[in-house]
């Protein structure tokens, strides 16, 4: 199993893994296009050759990132690959010294397990909310928000 940054070929791979949680209601789905642009942003999970997670890391601010579209194939589930992936998405924020990580999930209890903790979506700065003018939930977001204070 490698971690790796995301390429080209990749990305049927991500959109499907997405789209299947966002089927079941589990996580919102991502277009084809929206990996494509944002390609830069993730990261996958490869084992023998096909990508088995994916997660993203997009800037925000200047203090600020989000862990986006996180997912492991329901195969490898539960098996600490997540927590490795969420672990080198926060490595990157590190290195481009953001202190402040965040997600939007339905999932808390997973990211309380990775150490962050719950706030309320009205805490986040207002600059996240530009992304969720185009979501089919917006402007009743269901999601919970988490964030992490990154040290070294």
């Amino acid at each position: 199993m490698i971690i790796r940054k995301a390429i080209m070929s990749d990305v049927e791979a991500m959109h499907s893994l997405i789209n299947k949680y966002a089927e079941k209601g589990l996580m919102l789905a991502r277009s084809r296009s929206m990996f494509y642009e944002s390609l830069r942003d993730y990261t996958v999970v490869e084992n023998d050759g096909a990508v088995i997670g994916v997660g993203g890391l997009h800037i925000l601010w200047a203090d600020l990132v989000e862990v986006r579209s996180l997912a492991i194939a329901p195969d490898y589930a539960k098996k600490g690959i997540g927590k490795q992936l969420v672990q080198v998405l926060e490595e990157q924020a590190r290195e481009l010294a953001i202190p402040k990580i965040f997600a939007l999930t339905y999932q808390p209890g997973f990211f309380a397990k990775c150490g962050y903790t719950e706030i309320s979506n009205k805490d986040l700065p207002h600059k996240v909310w530009k992304e969720c003018i185009s979501c089919p939930k917006f402007p009743d977001c269901d999601e919970h928000a988490v964030i992490k204070e990154l040290t070294d």
